[in-house]
């Protein structure tokens, strides 16, 4: 995939990170993306340039839709967009706020939707070109304390099927990629609860959590050659969870 861009949201850290460096061995020049620590996304490019790879970085919050356009127009010509930025705010369902609501619609939807809207035009021009949404098995078994980040996921994935008729004929593959169970730190207070964690497990199938690498594989075979034939995919990357 020499000479082909691709800007991965969130990628400083977790899933994203893991995309971000496994696309960039895949030969993409990567696009860092960030919201606040800039330092973590430093320590991704250096690991890319490393290598002998090529990375940038974009500090932009996806919650606020100027920053949103800002970087559409900061990332430039793009030829593979992945989505994974994502806000959660964990509540009761009666105790939302509507700006709590508004916050995780923007990061994990409407932004989606403007950077597509903005970056698949490049796509169009080449005939070629991939669009990932990371999701998540919320789509399917929502958290009960998770009602606006579940609803924005199956929002996301909803745009993918409609998208994925109408870039077809452009050359552009569009795909969601929902994780389940992810050893990542936005989880790590939660599943050192042991009582709590072994709920968990017992709910995985194959016995045990999945690792950022898990969700990496997909999308790079989901933004190669080898990935041309699928598109208009929710694919659940999740040891059997969202099966059960």
């Amino acid at each position: 995939m020499q000479n082909k861009r691709a800007l991965v949201t969130g990628s400083s850290r977790g899933i994203g990170r893991a995309i971000a460096l496994a696309l960039a061995d895949d030969g993409f020049e990567i696009v860092l993306h960030c919201a606040g620590n800039i330092a973590k996304a430093q320590e991704v490019k250096a690991l890319i340039e490393a290598k002998g790879g090529t990375a940038t970085i974009i500090q932009a919050d996806l919650c606020n839709l100027e920053d949103t356009a800002r970087l559409t127009q900061e990332a430039g010509e793009i030829d593979v967009l992945v989505l994974n930025a994502s806000l959660q705010i964990p509540n009761r369902w009666d105790q939302i706020t509507p700006d709590d609501c508004l916050q995780q619609l923007n990061c994990n939807f409407v932004s989606s939707m403007m950077l597509i809207q903005g970056l698949a035009e490049n796509m169009q021009k080449k005939k070629w070109g991939r669009i990932v949404t990371i999701g998540s098995v919320q789509e399917k078994k929502p958290h009960p304390d998770m009602l606006v980040y579940s609803a924005s996921k199956a929002a996301q994935t909803n745009m993918v099927h409609s998208l994925s008729l109408q870039l077809a004929k452009d050359g552009i593959t569009v795909n969601n990629v929902a994780p389940g169970v992810i050893y990542t730190d936005r989880n790590v207070e939660a599943l050192s609860d042991a009582e709590y964690a072994q709920k968990v497990m017992n709910l995985i199938p194959v016995g045990f959590y999945g690792e950022p690498s898990d969700c990496a594989a997909m999308v790079s075979l989901l933004c190669s050659e080898q990935g041309r034939y699928i598109t208009g995919q929710s694919i659940y990357v999740d040891g059997g969870k969202g099966v059960q």
